[in-house]
């Protein structure tokens, strides 16, 4: 880590101006960033985040935060000697699950992202899909990988019906930085759980964002030599999935991002929240720190 001290005042000038271009471009321009992996885990990298979502905030964009919570679930289902279940990648989700995803996402996971947003300087707000009717969902089908006649229950886990992100303008307009726990609600008012990056996915989408930011445990997606691939186009990403390069828990991320990218967000970066500041680096800098989805 170079010492930041000691760099000269002229050399910080001209790294405050290289950012300029891309203060311009995206000036007023709406950012959805998922929040996920170590950046939300590690207090250090929590502690960069949050100054990286204010400055942005403060420079004229438009940041919006949506989280997930998977070790949380995790630990507080353990500590109530409840054991996770998974179906392909979808945590099956009864009652008893739904209440603790709700009170651990909802309670805890946000109000601790809103806090250190608010920290450091910015207007944070949470927000679950029921504020404002923010996101109303339908159970979700699950069928088989394997064999597409049969279908999982896995439980209160919700399918998007429809976004209206009324409530999210209305704060982004008055300075306010949305922070958005995925949980949608039914047609019976019953509550689902919902995949977060399926949620930023289609946020982007419907606030026409200019970029959609997946942060990740991973630096980006790799091609079968674990070579990191920076900059790829959805017809690229579409041959990645045909070969099988992509797999696994990157799937339900890269098919979010990728029907974003096809539904007219500009660029989806899949960028490692492992590194310091690694949103800014993404945004103001021509260094990629990620893989970058291009809408065509």
């Amino acid at each position: 880590m170079t010492d930041l001290l000691n760099i000269a005042p002229r050399d910080k000038a001209e790294i405050l101006a290289q950012a300029l271009p891309y203060i311009r471009r995206f000036h007023g321009k709406t950012l959805v960033i998922k929040y996920g992996g170590n950046a939300m885990t590690d207090p250090e990298l929590q502690a960069d985040f949050a100054e990286d979502v204010v400055l942005l905030k403060l420079v004229g964009m438009n940041p919006v935060v949506v989280h997930g919570g998977g070790p949380q679930i995790e630990s507080a289902l353990s500590r109530l000697g409840k054991k996770g279940e998974f179906i392909q990648g979808m945590r099956v989700t009864d009652d008893e699950t739904m209440e603790v995803v709700e009170w651990v996402l909802a309670g805890q996971v946000q109000q601790d992202i809103v806090g250190l947003i608010n920290q450091a300087g910015g207007k944070a707000v949470g927000l679950t899909g029921r504020d404002g009717g923010l996101i109303r969902a339908q159970k979700l089908k699950m069928l088989d990988s394997a064999d597409p006649s049969k279908e999982h229950d896995v439980g209160q886990v919700g399918d998007i019906v429809s976004i209206d992100p009324s409530v999210v303008k209305a704060l982004q307009d008055d300075q306010f930085i949305p922070v958005i726990s995925p949980i949608g609600f039914g047609a019976n008012n019953e509550s689902y759980n919902i995949n977060a990056d399926v949620v930023a996915s289609k946020l982007a989408t419907v606030l026409k964002a200019e970029k959609l930011m997946l942060l990740t445990n991973t630096s980006g997606v790799l091609d079968k030599s674990g070579k990191l691939l920076t900059n790829l186009s959805a017809r690229e990403i579409d041959e990645l999935f045909a070969d099988g390069t992509i797999s696994g828990g990157m799937l339900p991320k890269i098919a979010g991002a990728l029907d974003a990218a096809k539904s007219g967000v500009n660029s989806v970066h899949i960028i490692d929240g492992r590194v310091p500041h690694a949103m800014l680096l993404e945004i103001l800098t021509d260094q990629a720190y990620g893989t970058m989805i291009r809408s065509h």
